[in-house]
């Protein structure tokens, strides 16, 4: 899990440090560099932007809340992502959990899609925005299908890319654990992935421009508010990646496509609304002295 700082920019450490000594400016920079990784995890943990948003709100509230806690003995990523991943993997299940994902529904909605007849496609499938928020739609659905402490053990892996000793200390279990998770994640969706997507498996029928009429018709697709293509991002997707599928391993496909998702933006309102919550009085920070 990299961190990207540019050259004389203050590392996320130097900035903890100066925000436990009650510097506003610190903690706001410091907001601001760490909301989109936030963000980006709890929205492949919970699918929709919005309890995304709400859970990156109260993640930043538990980091900035304790941060006279962080002592300096990991990387200050690794602390943050350890509260976070906790928040996530405790907290009430969101809209898009209670929905029962699973991976057999989505195998049968596939099917239903690739049945329809070039006549009940007609039109709608042909728009690219439209099958692209489909595909990247299809990736966040598998995850959900996963369970929270696997979904989570894959996106910190597979997604983030950190090691087997930073997943343990994230997720606080044995590196064996975090590996195990890791590896079931992997099994469940390859073998979905390997049935039934055609990036992965070329055999397999493309169904992503199919299950656009499918998706609209059943309300999970709305073409006036698209959740992921539409959504405000750094940098588009990883096409250098997705071209080079061919390349590569069946497992490696599966990793380059999860990891082709957009960098997703956090919304711009966090840094003002932390602001606000200490000029209020009403975030009671511990200070260190």
């Amino acid at each position: 899990m990299q961190t990207k700082k540019l050259a004389g920019e203050p590392s996320l450490e130097s900035l903890a440090a100066l925000a436990k000594k009650g510097q506003k400016e610190a903690l706001e920079e410091l907001v601001r560099r760490i909301q989109d990784r936030i963000y980006g995890l709890a929205l492949r943990t919970l699918f929709l932007p919005a309890d995304a948003e709400d859970a990156t709100q109260e993640i930043l509230i538990k980091v900035i809340t304790h941060l006279a806690y962080f002592k300096g003995e990991s990387r200050f990523t690794t602390w943050v992502f350890r509260i976070a991943t906790n928040h996530l993997v405790t907290t009430h299940k969101r809209r898009a959990e209670k929905r029962g994902f699973s991976l057999d529904r989505a195998e049968e909605q596939i099917e239903a899609a690739l049945s329809l007849s070039s006549s009940e496609n007609a039109g709608t499938c042909e728009n690219n925005l439209l099958i692209e928020e489909v595909r990247l739609a299809c990736l966040q659905g598998m995850l959900l299908c996963l369970t929270r402490e696997i979904r989570l053990a894959f996106i910190l892996g597979v997604v983030f890319e950190v090691t087997s000793v930073e997943g343990a200390r994230i997720l606080d279990v044995t590196q064996e654990t975090f590996r195990q998770r890791l590896s079931r994640g992997r099994k469940q969706i390859q073998n979905f992935m390997t049935r039934k997507c055609s990036l992965v498996n070329p055999e397999n029928p493309c169904a992503c421009a199919k299950l656009v009429p499918h998706e609209i018709r059943i309300k999970m697709l709305d073409p006036e508010n698209l959740r992921f293509a539409g959504h405000r991002c750094h940098a588009r997707e990883n096409r250098s990646a997705v071209a080079r599928l061919k390349e590569l391993g069946e497992m490696r496909r599966v990793a380059a496509l999860f990891r082709s998702h957009p960098d997703y933006a956090a919304p711009d309102t966090f840094v003002d609304s932390i602001r606000k919550l200490v000029e209020s009085g009403r975030l009671e920070m511990t200070i260190s002295h």
